[in-house]
């Protein structure tokens, strides 16, 4: 297999040839067909994230097809179509049985991992995925079966991207028909908590970003005010644009600096739902008036969009194939994997939506 591998923070990936082992008890093998680039990934390179140990094959948001399973799985069979879940679960642990996956304090990542070709220097694998790998060992649990006439790219957004941010507000935030929201951030992420706004059927939301070519893509999929945060004080806007009030919910959806998350408490009404979907880098404090909480606030994490992935990806495909979720109109560019740092270059610029990898 080929694979793009992190050797050090704040270096360039590095394109390998690795061997595979055979997929053991309850694992399969899969054969990576599309993957996406995503800020989780970028926050490796930057050395923000110190908690994945390296070297590394970066990439957690993926499709493939199923080339071979192990003894006792049952879900998958080879040559079905997949996508892979960040988030493999145990199925036993107290998150599972009530029915939080996401949540599972017992991830099943498997202990084999692929070698260095005429070394055997094992390379570890993002969340037990590894996407920028030509094909991965996963969990069965982390197979998600789905219908063949899916794009592979499209569906590898749903891996990541698609399922946070449209289940940040569907199942997170659990948005009304109605009301009104603002979403801090319109890059991967926050374009989805807008789509998941909109079919929701919230009626006023607002997009909040620096840049306004990402201001433009927000209102292509479902922001009906933008506010350029650069130019304006984004909470003074928010309650201009909602008569006063604030919003009901309020999404924080870039996770680089405190301000963001301090804006997503105090542009939101009497009893608001500030929804912290991004992932901050380790260390990132923030600090808040104990009396922005006092009109009955929440604040809440969004983890994986609160998802239980054998049943949110094949229902947010079906939201694909009926027209109501934008998936096409997310992939900005593909680029093959060995032109990954190109990729990561991109994405820091902020010149992407979203990118996706090519195997082929």
């Amino acid at each position: 297999m080929k694979a793009a591998v992190l050797y050090k923070a704040q270096t360039p990936l590095v394109m390998e040839e690795l061997d595979i082992p055979e997929p053991g008890p309850s694992q399969v093998m899969v054969k990576m067909m599309a993957s996406g680039v995503c800020h989780s990934d970028w926050h490796v390179v930057k050395g923000e994230w110190t908690h994945l140990p390296l070297p590394i094959i970066l990439g957690h948001e993926g499709a493939a097809i199923v080339e071979a399973v192990g003894p006792g799985v049952t879900n998958v069979v080879p040559g079905d179509h997949v996508i892979l879940s960040w988030r493999s679960q145990c199925g036993y642990c107290e998150m599972c049985q009530v029915g939080w996956p996401a949540l599972c304090t017992n991830i099943q990542y498997p202990k084999e991992r692929p070698t260095l070709r005429g070394s055997g220097t094992q390379i570890n694998q993002m969340v037990g995925i590894g996407s920028f790998g030509s094909y991965q060992i996963a969990h069965e649990s982390a197979a998600v079966p789905i219908d063949k006439d899916i794009p592979f790219p499209q569906a590898a957004l749903v891996g990541c991207g698609v399922t946070t941010g449209v289940g940040a507000a569907i199942n997170t935030a659990k948005v009304q028909p109605g009301t009104t929201a603002a979403i801090f951030g319109a890059g991967g992420v926050g374009l989805n908590v807008i789509q998941g706004c909109a079919i929701a059927g919230a009626t006023t939301i607002i997009a909040v970003d620096l840049l306004d070519f990402k201001l433009d893509l927000a209102k292509e999929f479902g922001a009906t005010h933008t506010v350029n945060a650069s130019q304006d004080d984004p909470v003074a806007k928010i309650k201009e644009l909602t008569g006063g009030h604030g919003t009901h919910y309020a999404f924080e959806a870039i996770g680089l600096v405190e301000q963001p998350f301090i804006q997503s408490i105090q542009c939101t009404r009497p009893r608001g739902i500030s929804v912290w979907v991004g992932h901050a880098p380790h260390g990132t404090p923030v600090t808040i008036d104990a009396r922005d909480l006092m009109l009955e606030k929440t604040v809440i994490g969004s983890m994986y969009g609160s998802s239980q992935p054998m049943v949110t990806f094949p229902r947010l495909l079906d939201l694909y194939k009926s027209g109501k979720l934008k998936l096409d109109e997310l992939i900005s560019r593909t680029y093959p994997v060995e032109q990954i740092n190109e990729a990561f270059d991109a994405l820091g610029n902020g010149e992407v939506a979203r990118s996706t990898l090519s195997f082929e």
